[in-house]
């Protein structure tokens, strides 16, 4: 579990395709005074673009500063932007919360739903305006005006949607702008995209209750019919 709250954002040093596992690993190189490595241990949990990955090695201090090395699954590779990054990229990192963790952002899972492009980049005064329109358009139900969603693991605001031309948009204010990858890239470019999961639950909790009141024998049909027969009076009334 992570806050969305980027911590750090280190450079991919390198990108192997065919590591001594036979899959795909990625290497990422810290500021030398970077402490992000200070609490490590093999195993755990670290947010790279808002992707959740597992630290498989890692050196507190190299001459170019501390550096770790995640595995990366095929799934991950198809449902995220990881595979387009080459040396040198900058990524957003965040370690995994702890108990005691202030929840600056949002619960964020680090389970990537979907990329996004961003199709208009706009200057606001000091900040910048980002619109995205999403690989699977399926997520803007999830996805509402002033909702939090992560883009590239970064807990953010939505200011606009538009459900029927599939999109929404994010200010970033000039704090943000230096402390996340995203706020560099272009029109054009993608950013891996993660919906509130409470809109999940919500969703998962209304199917479950309106298939109850479909197969329960308690009333819910008329319940249900009475409902809708209000509402379409009030319409044409």
């Amino acid at each position: 579990m992570f806050t969305g709250i980027v911590e750090e954002i280190g450079v991919v040093a390198e990108l192997n395709s065919q590591d001594s596992t036979g899959g795909t690993s990625l290497t990422i190189q810290l500021p030398p005074a970077s402490e992000l490595l200070s609490d490590c241990h093999e195993g755990d949990s670290i947010s790279i673009n808002g992707c959740c990955l597992t630290v498989v090695t890692f050196t507190p201090s190299t001459p170019s500063g501390p550096q770790f090395t995640v595995g990366i699954a095929p799934e991950t590779l198809r449902l995220t932007n990881l595979g387009d990054l080459k040396t040198n990229s900058r990524v957003n990192l965040e370690r995994a919360v702890r108990a005691d963790t202030r929840m600056g952002g949002h619960f964020v899972q680090g389970h990537v739903d979907t990329t996004a492009i961003i199709t208009r980049r706009a200057p606001d005064g000091n900040a910048v305006t980002l619109r995205f329109a999403p690989a699977s358009r399926d997520v803007l139900r999830y996805i509402v005006y002033k909702g939090f969603i992560a883009l590239d693991g970064a807990s953010l605001t939505v200011t606009k949607v538009d459900d029927d031309e599939g999109w929404w948009e994010v200010m970033l204010i000039a704090y943000t702008q230096d402390r996340i990858v995203t706020a560099a890239k272009q029109v054009g470019e993608t950013v891996n995209v993660e919906v509130d999961m409470t809109a999940k639950y919500v969703e998962k909790s209304l199917q479950g209750y309106m298939s109850s009141l479909e197969e329960g024998s308690g009333g819910g049909i008329p319940l249900l019919q009475k409902m809708v027969e209000r509402i379409v009076a009030q319409g044409f009334s």
